[in-house]
């Protein structure tokens, strides 16, 4: 489901195999029928990540270009509006030659077309796909059938399938349940696809016997199922997910040389993030603040410049309509270090920027 961590997981994987000097690219595929996200409302889908030849993409792809190192380009963002509009102005063309044009082939076959493009024109050893969306919805239902068929065309070991799934914990009594993962893998097997590999996403770490389950009812090894729990910072995840053995897994999976990562490098980064010797409080004063995803790049780049300084950085989201009227309340902004006032568009929580300026 959205915000779930895919794109972390999918990038953490593609850190873990980076490591042991596999040359790596990834692509996201969202499942809307928008041909970009470009028109999008960032309350609703987040901050759009512009790549350098000018795509207007999904924000995991600045999850992957931080994660990787990479420079991706627009081809390394699918929707289903870009597959629908490339398949019906082929049938325009007369392309297909009297066929009747159907989601299976035609549109499978558009969709197992450009992850094979972008692979090769990555030169890559490995392409990293995230599929977006939950798994049993109707929209993404032809993008999973490209992945069964890309399965068995390119064999077994060139294609593995790894579920990010949700175990929650219900109650005063903490237990953690599986059934969600369970249902998910059973949505996944009615299409025809079994999961190689499956990711715990829960507040803490799995326990044994919540793993033991997911294994037997999900038809995995135990030594497969990985726990995600939330993390101080993003940039712990691959160690963490590495530290259960992932990387031996992945390797033993698609054949790859068994060889040791080398994560000196990644580990003063985290420690950065995760052990600063000071903090600082920023208040950032948008008009989509009720979605902290609405200022990724502001986020990140706040972070990442707190890091650089040994210094936490603690975001403060704040809507500027409640420092509109005639008694606005500024108390919000006291315990704040500076402020940061984002872009937006329209008149709607102006003129409480402003405001925030003047008191600033």
């Amino acid at each position: 489901m959205s915000g779930l961590g895919k794109g972390v997981s999918a990038a953490s994987i593609g850190r873990i195999l980076q490591t042991r000097g596999t040359k790596v690219s990834a692509l996201k595929i969202d499942p809307y029928l928008n041909v970009d996200a470009g028109t999008m409302n960032p309350v609703v889908h987040g901050e759009v990540f512009v790549t350098e030849d000018g795509g207007e993409a999904d924000m995991d792809l600045g999850t992957y270009e931080r994660f990787l190192d990479v420079n991706l380009s627009k081809m390394h963002n699918i929707t289903t509006g870009q597959i629908y509009q490339t398949v019906i102005g082929m049938e325009r063309a007369g392309s297909f030659l009297g066929q009747c044009v159907q989601i299976i082939p035609h549109a499978t076959d558009e969709i197992k077309r450009r992850i094979r493009s972008v692979a090769e024109s990555s030169k890559s050893e490995l392409l990293l796909v995230e599929i977006g969306g939950t798994v049993g919805d109707i929209e993404s239902l032809p993008f999973l059938e490209a992945a069964r068929q890309m399965r068995l065309e390119d064999g077994f070991k060139n294609v593995a399938f790894a579920h990010v799934t949700l175990v929650p914990v219900v109650g005063a009594v903490g237990e953690q349940k599986t059934k969600p993962t369970q249902h998910s893998v059973q949505e996944l097997r009615r299409i025809g696809l079994q999961p190689d590999l499956i990711v715990a996403r829960s507040t803490k770490p799995l326990l044994p016997g919540p793993r033991k389950k997911i294994a037997l009812f999900c038809n995995v090894d135990e030594a497969a199922v990985f726990s995600s729990p939330d993390s101080k910072t993003v940039y712990e995840v691959p160690i963490l997910l590495e530290d259960q053995g992932m990387g031996a897994f992945l390797c033993d999976r698609l054949g790859l040389e068994k060889k040791a990562g080398n994560w000196d490098e990644w580990s003063r980064t985290v420690q950065r993030f995760v052990s600063p010797k000071n903090e600082v409080t920023i208040a950032v004063c948008g008009k989509y603040a009720e979605l902290a995803d609405s200022y990724v790049s502001v986020n990140e780049a706040l972070r990442h410049a707190g890091a650089a300084a040994d210094t936490r950085v603690d975001l403060n989201w704040i809507e500027t309509e409640q420092f509109e009227g005639e008694n606005p309340k500024m108390s919000a902004l006291e315990t704040a270090d500076g402020v940061l006032i984002p872009g937006g568009f329209g008149q709607r929580g102006t003129e409480g920027k402003i405001r925030v300026v003047r008191y600033a």
